[in-house]
């Protein structure tokens, strides 16, 4: 009997939670609101039960693998792409040709140092647009830095020797983004800096708030020395950077041994994935949603950037789904380069002042593919308070914030005083855990989380190009 009526009291309680979470969503809204709400309600349920981004990754990932630009597997990328566009059913699908950079890392780097005797394997690799090692690699003496305002310093100090940049993130900043920003000027900027002073080569603790084996890659740069000048550079594991911090303490001396063999090949051809729906009320307004095609080569491209890529176009799937007709043309793009250079970007935004084109917003998806937590704007002062209004239908799904900050690398060209531009913002503190590395694979998504980021951008969309258009101001 006690069982009985535990059962029962839990049912109630059940129930009026239910209650709750429904009344929630309907408190204080207008009548349009809460039409507003019912919509962004059968997105998720949507999103959850009959949503396709889950597979769609797998099949990108697991049949496609990393897509780095320039390589094959970026243009078998561009090929699904297109493909998948014509099948979801969108008005029309076209490629954006773009010349991208082709660097490719050769075989497996390797790295070693002694101690007493005791030989010790790095886990190393090649940074994006880094130069190779001589054929028998890189020996010499190691100074560590913890920046690069450090490293400039020592000046001719460095010349022959290995600089190592160590700085850690700042695992203090619970937004794991502004860590990642405020260290990762060593890994594109360290060769410049030290490459003029003479040095053999740069090694940089690789960008992660966790401590590993897996070293990450990603882009660096020689800026404006001349080729003599070039180094090559590496990224190691944080575990490693640790135990090698370490033992430089005890053995200031020792000699790191470094050997990779990448090289930079002439610009490659590629495209832009390109498909909208047009706008029923004004065709000639667009509004963009996107993320990039290409990855790194380590791994999958998982969260970086697949899970934006197959949210973006299961925005313009729940539209179809749920026969929401947008007003505005909704315009679906996956952009290429992204990873080492931003072609793509840079071409749709030239193509689209080319043409006159009038974006009125555009939404970003490349922080993973995580629990959503909300939304960063770049807009002008009156659409961001117009953006910020949205909380409350916003937030029964555990999108809270909506805060003023930048958008996306890929949709920043389009920025302007009459473009609103919005930067998906899941909870960022597994993303560099993945980022970059051999570990970002399909394996690493989770199915609900994913889905849930779909529904999430698909929202934001029905709300801007309902509401957006109003409130854009007149072009001088």
């Amino acid at each position: 009997m006690k069982k009985l009526s535990l059962f029962v009291i839990l049912v109630l309680a059940f129930s009026c939670a239910e209650k709750k979470e429904s009344s929630n969503t309907e408190l204080g809204l207008t009548t349009e609101e809460k039409k507003d709400s019912t919509n962004i309600k059968h997105l998720f349920n949507t999103a959850l039960m009959e949503g396709q981004s889950y597979e769609w990754l797998r099949d990108l990932t697991s049949n496609i693998g990393g897509r780095l630009s320039g390589s094959p597997e970026a243009q078998k990328a561009v090929e699904w792409g297109e493909r998948l566009m014509k099948e979801v059913g969108l008005d029309s699908v076209w490629l954006q040709p773009v010349m991208v950079p082709h660097w490719v890392r050769g075989e497996k780097e390797v790295a070693n140092y002694s101690v007493n005797g005791q030989k010790k394997n790095v886990p190393i690799c090649a940074l994006g647009f880094s130069i190779a090692t001589p054929k028998n690699g890189v020996t010499a003496e190691v100074i560590e830095v913890q920046g690069l305002k450090e490293a400039e310093a020592l000046g001719e100090k460095m010349r022959g020797k290995i600089v190592f940049f160590n700085r850690p993130f700042d695992n203090t900043l619970i937004n794991t983004f502004r860590a990642y920003g405020g260290c990762v000027g060593q890994r594109v900027r360290g060769a410049a800096v030290c490459g003029k002073y003479g040095a053999k080569g740069v090694i940089v603790r690789s960008m992660t708030n966790g401590v590993d084996d897996y070293p990450h890659t990603g882009t660096m740069s020689y800026g404006n020395i001349p080729k003599e000048e070039y180094i090559p550079t590496a990224a190691i594991s944080s575990r490693a950077a640790n135990i090698l911090s370490d033992d430089l303490k005890k053995n200031p001396n020792l000699k790191f041994y470094f050997k990779q063999s990448c090289k930079t090949l002439p610009d490659a051809p590629s495209f832009n994935v390109v498909g909208e729906i047009k706008g029923y009320e004004t065709p000639e307004n667009i509004m963009v949603v996107g993320g990039h095609l290409d990855s790194w080569d380590l791994g999958d491209g998982a969260h970086d950037d697949g899970t934006g890529v197959v949210q973006s176009l299961e925005v313009a799937y729940l539209f179809k789904k749920n026969d929401i007709k947008p007003k505005n043309t909704l315009r679906v793009v996956f952009f290429m380069n992204e990873e080492n250079g931003t072609r793509g970007a840079k071409e749709y935004a030239r193509l689209a002042k080319l043409h006159k084109e009038t974006h009125i917003g555009g939404l970003e998806s490349d922080a993973g593919g995580h629990t959503p937590r909300g939304f960063s704007i770049d807009a002008n002062a009156s659409n961001t308070a117009l953006l910020q209004s949205w909380k409350k239908l916003l937030s029964p799904y555990g999108l809270h914030d909506l805060d003023k900050g930048g958008s996306g690398a890929d949709i920043s060209p389009l920025k302007g005083e009459a473009v609103t531009l919005v930067g998906y913002r899941p909870d960022s503190q597994r993303y560099f855990d993945y980022h970059h590395t051999s570990t970002d694979t399909f394996d690493k998504v989770n199915k609900r989380e994913l889905q849930l980021g779909s529904a999430s951008m698909a929202s934001i969309i029905y709300l801007m190009d309902k509401y957006l258009y109003n409130n854009t101001p007149v072009k001088p």
